[in-house]
C-alpha cells in the first residue's frame, strides 16, 4: 500500500500530470493531502480532529473541504477549515498559504512558532522564507522545496521517501 501511495505522489511531483490536465488548486489539495501521509506529528495517536488551515485560496480550500472533510485520519478525523486571519494558524495541525496569501506568511510563521505545524505555500521565497514546504515550477513541471531546519524546528518527522523527492533546502 505505501508504494503505491509513494507512485501516486510520485506521480504528481515528477510533472507526469500537468496544469492543463487538471486545475492547479486541485494539484494542490491532492498533494497536500500526500503531504501529510508523510509527516508524523508528535501525539499522533490521541483521538480528535486533524485541522487542515486554508488561508488566502478558495478554490484550494473548497477542493479540500469536498474531497477530504469529515473523513478519517488515524484516530482523528479531518477538519478543513477556511482561516481568515494568520493568528488562528495556531490551532492548526497543517496550514496552507495561497499566493494571495504571501504578504500574510511572516505572521503565520509567528503564530505557529514552537508548534507542530506544516506550513505549505505557493510563492517564489518562501521556502527560504520559513515555509516547511513550498510550491515551486522548474521547466514547467510542479515540484516542492522542503525547508528541512524549519520541519524539524516544527517536531515533526518526514519520511525519507517525501525528501527523496523533494528540492531541500
Amino acid at each position: 500500500m505505501k508504494t503505491l501511495l509513494y507512485v501516486a505522489l510520485l506521480v504528481f511531483v515528477t510533472g507526469s500530470v500537468t496544469a492543463q490536465e487538471r486545475p492547479t488548486h486541485e494539484i494542490h489539495a491532492a498533494m497536500l493531502y500526500n503531504f501529510i501521509k508523510y509527516v508524523q506529528w508528535p501525539n499522533e495517536g490521541e483521538a480528535g480532529e486533524f485541522v487542515v488551515g486554508v488561508i488566502g485560496d478558495d478554490n484550494v480550500f473548497n477542493t479540500l473541504k469536498q474531497w477530504y472533510d469529515g473523513k478519517p485520519k488515524g484516530n482523528k478525523k479531518y477538519v478543513i477549515k477556511k482561516l481568515s486571519s494568520a493568528a488562528e494558524s495556531a490551532d492548526c495541525h497543517v496550514v496552507y498559504v495561497g499566493k494571495s496569501k504571501n504578504r500574510d506568511f511572516d505572521q503565520v510563521k509567528a503564530s505557529t512558532a514552537g508548534k507542530s505545524v506544516l506550513t505549505i505555500t505557493d510563492g517564489s521565497g518562501m521556502g527560504q522564507k520559513g515555509s516547511c514546504i513550498n510550491f515551486k515550477v522548474v521547466d514547467g513541471k510542479l515540484k516542492f522545496e522542503l525547508n528541512q531546519a524549519v520541519v524539524s524546528g516544527s517536531s515533526l518527522k518526514v519520511s525519507s521517501q517525501l525528501s527523496s523527492m523533494a528540492i531541500l533546502i
